[in-house]
């Protein structure tokens, strides 16, 4: 008991979200309800009115940057049926293997395992009658578009884009990183005011963006498990108090996986939420999922968590608008 006291008292003082709201994040755009990523999907999040909206970005075979969630196209694409001959060898269809226009013959399609199913079942079902609406975006498609929607809807919702495997790309010739650097540059979003927060897995790569590629704008170290080999970083030691330390010389803040925060069984915090709120670093954790809870919670219970309890500066979400309506309601 009194463990928990001091603990609540550590998350009160430490919290950085009493200065102002958690910002929500549209994971994917609105993927809750559309395909993720795809041109539709950014509308209607931003129709939603969350402060930023992500984007994923890997390389095209022409060196163009495109939205789509990691490296392969077989989960969220119907690339097998197009394009049938150009898997590789380990039965997987790789983006960097298409030019653009290749990928923009693909339709995007909600995530499916390998079994061919739908990995959140009720989600947006396509009959095919609206396919043609749903196409790989490139990361300037969405600058524009989400600028154009800010300039003629009043708001100023940002930009959260992601750099997918960097060190995968250079091992095919490509320097994602640099192409992503000049993009910034063309459209005047590499400057400390600019409303974009860059965020990656790689912390080789984090540091590389900040120390010799000049990026200004807000940087989000993102934090995963050894197993998933996201890069060869070593996770544990990244989540560890000198591991943060590292990452605050470089980052503002990290995004953690949610489980990474909290022990579900003990309801304790883990000792990465109150070692990054020392440091000053923001938290954004992924991703809160209204389809897909934490273990023995409804909604209302996992928004009270993240926002009452862990007290983050921000989430990820596949339903922005659900999450957005729950904090408006806290302030009135």
């Amino acid at each position: 008991m009194i463990r928990t006291l001091i603990t609540l008292v550590l998350l009160s003082t430490l919290s950085l979200a009493a200065i102002a709201r958690p910002v929500v994040i549209a994971h994917r755009g609105a993927s809750g309800y559309l395909p993720e990523h795809t041109l539709p999907a950014v509308i209607l999040a931003h129709g939603m009115r969350p402060d930023y909206i992500e984007q994923d970005l890997v390389l095209s075979k022409d060196g163009i940057l495109v939205v789509l969630h990691d490296i392969h196209l077989d989960t969220v694409t119907n690339v097998a049926d197009i394009f049938p001959q150009r898997k590789r060898t380990d039965g997987r269809f790789y983006a960097i293997d298409f030019t653009l226009a290749e990928l923009k013959n693909l339709r995007v399609q909600e995530r499916r395992d390998e079994k061919g199913l739908q990995v959140f079942a009720n989600r947006y079902q396509e009959d095919g009658s609206n396919a043609e609406l749903f196409r790989i975006a490139t990361f300037e498609q969405q600058i524009t578009l989400i600028r154009e929607l800010n300039r003629s809807r009043g708001t100023n919702i940002g930009l959260y884009p992601e750099l997918k495997s960097p060190a995968f790309h250079r091992a095919a010739g490509q320097d994602i990183s640099k192409i992503f650097m000049a993009m910034l540059a063309k459209h005047n979003l590499n400057h400390a005011e600019a409303n974009v927060i860059v965020q990656c897995f790689d912390f080789n790569e984090t540091r590389r963006l900040r120390n010799e590629l000049g990026l200004k704008t807000s940087l989000v170290q993102l934090l995963a498990e050894n197993s998933w080999q996201e890069s060869d970083n070593d996770y544990a030691y990244l989540r560890s108090p000198p591991g943060l330390k590292d990452i605050a010389k470089v980052a503002d803040g990290i995004g953690p996986w949610l489980p990474q925060l909290v022990d579900f069984t003990s309801r304790q915090p883990t000792s990465l939420l109150l070692d990054a709120k020392a440091l000053g670093l923001k938290i954004h954790p992924y991703t809160l999922r209204a389809d897909q809870l934490p273990p023995n919670m409804n909604w209302q219970q996992a928004l009270n968590l993240v926002f009452d309890w862990l007290k983050v500066d921000g989430i990820f979400t596949d339903f922005p608008d659900k999450v957005i309506d729950y904090l408006q309601n806290k302030q009135k």
